[in-house]
């Protein structure tokens, strides 16, 4: 016998898929940012032991928060050198669930790598030689920026609101490059900095595969050094309220944040990141967060407190010229992926690390954020291969593990594979494919 549904229940129906249309299409956002300058006297990650006795930038935690009803995500970015996992991030995951409920999966922390921040780190994922003692750390300020942290997290999470989301691409190639050059016998020849004569001559090259290189004129009688690749995307992310007015901003970009280190080694400051966004918020409005690229072999084609301002206004000025004309949407499903991964290292003691690797999905933006100072190859290689149109690859994001190398660098051998990491090789390969697998889990929607 036919059976036909009763207007009662059709009705019913139709209220009960057009709750959770309305459920998922009310995506709101808020952000928030907290002061986190130490007081003078700290001693700072480049000041060799000495107190800091300067100010030039003030150092800032940004909050982000979306929420589309259903899964609620915070990103964090945080003016530190570092933010190791258990000494840092998780404390403030915790906190956070704590305050706001948010569950600690869903956190994300990105430090800018300032290498003119404090020091608060004992280091003991890194070589044994880098490791610092509990005694040396001001545990009264590392207490109070955890805190901070998480209180900027509250505060954005209590002034959500409406808000649609959008991202787009730049890119600024010319201020930067790949610091490890190689010989014609193809070992590395470190090249931290370039005298200003050498400098001066850069070419951006884009090669047949794709990759560009920033290369160089040395005199006739120096031997010849072959550059490698950068990443030159600027990554800038919307975020909207109701009436188009901006109400945050994320922009992430590879370039490791030495410009005033070691120019002015006492002195405060969250280079030229700090620059970046305060050209964004202050053409923009909102507020402005920063997430490191792929920065491991990456520095600035120059340095100290002059360029260190081109160089965030230059990329303050991408960012905004790239922000007005993102299409932005409020049909928005967020997702996350967490990875716990294990890493092999040189020296067997321990035999391995563990660190974890994270997937934030904003509708079709994906962010991975991978610990340590990753290598642009490794990076360029999870891009090439991730079959996303939008994904933004963030560095220092929730731990600190050293330079995360490929396995030709360590052949090629210098700073990044030798000094620079406690890992072994193949240990960019693992962070490669899980990342990979992360990103396809997230994006099947297969994540826990």
């Amino acid at each position: 016998m036919r059976r036909c549904a009763t207007p009662t229940l059709v009705l019913a129906v139709l209220v009960l898929l057009l709750s959770h249309v309305a459920a998922r299409a009310a995506l709101t956002g808020g952000c928030a940012k907290v002061n986190i300058t130490p007081p003078l006297g700290l001693k700072l990650i480049g000041s060799k032991g000495q107190p800091s006795d300067a100010v030039l930038d003030e150092l800032f935690a940004k909050a982000l928060v979306l929420s589309d009803g259903t899964t609620t995500l915070a990103l964090v970015s945080i003016d530190l050198l570092y933010t190791p996992l258990e000494e840092i991030t998780n404390p403030v995951r915790a906190l956070v669930k704590e305050k706001t409920g948010i569950a600690e999966r869903n956190v994300m922390i990105c430090a800018s790598h300032t290498h003119s921040g404090p020091e608060v780190f004992t280091n003991w994922k890194l070589d044994p030689e880098d490791h610092v003692d509990e005694s040396e750390i001001d545990q009264a300020y590392l207490k109070t920026l955890i805190r901070e942290m998480a209180g900027a997290v509250e505060l954005a999470h209590r002034n959500r609101r409406d808000v649609r989301i959008g991202a787009a691409l730049g890119e600024l190639p010319e201020v930067i490059y790949n610091r490890r050059p190689r010989r014609a016998d193809g070992k590395v020849q470190m090249a931290f900095t370039l005298p200003a004569e050498v400098a001066a001559t850069h070419c951006v090259q884009t090669s047949l595969d794709g990759s560009t290189r920033v290369t160089f004129t040395f005199p006739e009688d120096t031997p010849p050094l072959t550059f490698g690749p950068i990443d030159p995307d600027v990554f800038a992310l919307r975020v909207e309220d109701a009436g188009g007015e901006i109400l945050a901003s994320l922009v992430s970009f590879g370039c490791h944040p030495v410009c005033v280190y070691p120019f002015q080694s006492t002195a405060v400051s969250a280079d030229y990141p700090a620059h970046a966004t305060r050209v964004v918020e202050q053409a923009e409005g909102g507020i402005s967060l920063f997430a490191l690229g792929l920065a491991g072999n990456i520095v600035p084609r120059q340095r100290d407190v002059g360029p260190c301002a081109q160089i965030g206004r230059a990329l303050g000025g991408e960012a905004v010229r790239r922000l007005q004309f993102v299409t932005t949407t409020d049909k928005v499903a967020l997702a996350s992926g967490r990875r716990t991964v294990t890493l092999p290292t040189k020296n067997g003691s321990p035999e391995s690390i563990t660190t974890e690797i994270q997937v934030l999905r904003l509708g079709e933006i994906y962010l991975l954020g991978l610990p340590g100072e990753v290598l642009v190859e490794v990076g360029l290689a999870i891009k090439s291969r991730a079959d996303l149109e939008t994904l933004f690859v963030t560095t220092m994001t929730n731990d600190s593990i050293g330079y995360v190398c490929h396995r030709r660098a360590y052949d090629e051998g210098a700073y990044e594979p030798g000094a620079g990491t406690n890992l072994a090789p193949g240990a960019g390969e693992i962070i490669i494919e899980q990342a990979l697998a992360l990103l396809d889990e997230v994006k099947q929607g297969r994540v826990k």
